[in-house]
């Protein structure tokens, strides 16, 4: 299977605590900041499958740190590997397919396009590069995602 963890169930793998550190690359200016928090996924309360993602830390960007959070919806997929991702007002972002590891998925934004890489390492370490281009934006954003464990 390569570098890549397949993942047979989503929701069970995503599920709970994940600390998480983000760099976000501007490469039209060189400048480069960063994201430190926690992401939650939990069941959602609303009696449809799949999970809410929650995030809540801090962004430091030109040497200014500003709190940041992001809510997501993690919505059951097709197969128990997969998922469709959705803004909380309920418009699509994107698929996600990680049965082996490894998914790709395109999200256009007004006229740039967002294009995502999602790899899973293994049970407690899962990446995601966002390529952003467009006339608005030329960013890379790598997230790096390192579960937590009760107690500790």
């Amino acid at each position: 299977m390569g570098e890549w963890w397949p993942v047979r169930d989503v929701r069970a793998h995503l599920a709970g605590r994940w600390r998480v550190e983000r760099t976000v690359r501007d490469l039209a200016s060189g400048e480069t900041g960063h994201f430190s928090g926690t992401t939650v996924f939990s069941p959602l309360a609303d009696g449809r499958e799949g999970l809410l993602h929650q995030e809540s830390g801090t962004f430091v960007w030109r040497g200014t740190p500003r709190p940041a959070e992001r809510t997501l919806w993690f919505l059951t997929g097709p197969a128990p590997g997969t998922a469709e991702v959705r803004f909380t007002d309920g418009r699509f972002f994107h698929d996600l397919d990680l049965t082996t590891g490894r998914h790709v998925a395109d999200h256009p934004c007004a006229a740039d396009l967002y294009r995502g890489e999602f790899t899973v390492h293994d049970a407690d370490h899962w990446r995601t590069v966002w390529r952003v281009r467009g006339p608005a934006k030329d960013l890379v954003l790598t997230t790096d995602y390192t579960r937590e464990r009760e107690g500790g």
